[in-house]
């Protein structure tokens, strides 16, 4: 059983991200009431030049009633601290601050003329959550993620994450 998102510290996010999550994600039109979910998963690796993490998820979308394969990468790149990344698409643009000491943080991405908000919340080692709420006059969204390390990972990744944090 999962604790309370929200209340799980995470002292270094290269060390917890790193590894494979499965991942499931809600996505509901809010001014149509149309739904749609992803499933897949999501595997951060070290980037080249080892000071960063490479995020590739892939998997599969349903959006009313038909099934797309789906994939995105992302750069999780240092921040101001050990806790903190600062998060960009694949061709370098800016999308968002990260920051998990507390367990929780808020991040803004403005698109064109809309505002994605997100909410990263930490359950444990293994669990974390994300909720992108998006405004304005081109979309009305909120899509929610759930993140569950692969078990077959466990064991290295969070041997590591003791090892490091004493």
């Amino acid at each position: 059983m999962t604790a309370p998102y929200g209340l799980h510290r995470v002292p270094d996010v290269r060390a917890y991200l790193a590894g494979e999550w499965r991942v499931a994600r809600s996505v509901r039109d809010l001014a149509d009431g149309s739904a749609g979910h992803f499933t897949g998963t999501t595997v951060f690796t070290p980037l080249p030049d080892e000071i960063g993490l490479l995020h590739h998820e892939s998997g599969t979308f349903v959006w009313r009633g038909v099934a797309r394969p789906a994939e995105r990468t992302l750069r999780f790149l240092p921040g101001d601290g050990p806790g903190t990344a600062r998060v960009e698409f694949a061709d370098g643009r800016p999308f968002h601050d990260l920051d998990l000491r507390t367990g929780r943080h808020t991040a803004d991405h403005p698109c064109v003329r809309d505002l994605y908000r997100g909410a990263f919340e930490v359950a444990d080692e293994d669990h974390w959550r994300t909720r992108w709420r998006v405004g304005g006059p081109a979309k009305d969204l909120l899509l929610v993620t759930d993140y569950a390390r692969v078990p077959s990972r466990r064991g290295a990744d969070s041997s590591a994450r003791r090892d490091r944090s004493g």
